[in-house]
């Protein structure tokens, strides 16, 4: 399981729970559960990475707890 920090939430427009890691920008992923919106952040934070490392782009190590949050 990735580290990154993931932030978790009830959308009423796509009657869904979103997670949204904030660490890789644009990284988001959706379920019908909370625990299948996880499942599929691991699998969105997989091939974020995984593009990122394709473009040459910078991946950042996760930091945790964000301070902000």
């Amino acid at each position: 399981m990735y580290k990154y920090e993931r932030i978790i939430y009830w959308s009423k427009d796509d009657n869904k729970f979103i997670v949204e890691v904030p660490e890789l920008p644009g990284c988001m992923a959706d379920g019908e559960t909370i625990e299948d919106a996880v499942k599929n952040s691991e699998l969105i934070i997989s091939e974020w990475i995984d593009t990122a490392g394709m473009l040459g782009r910078e991946i950042p190590q996760p930091k945790g707890r964000l301070i902000y949050a």
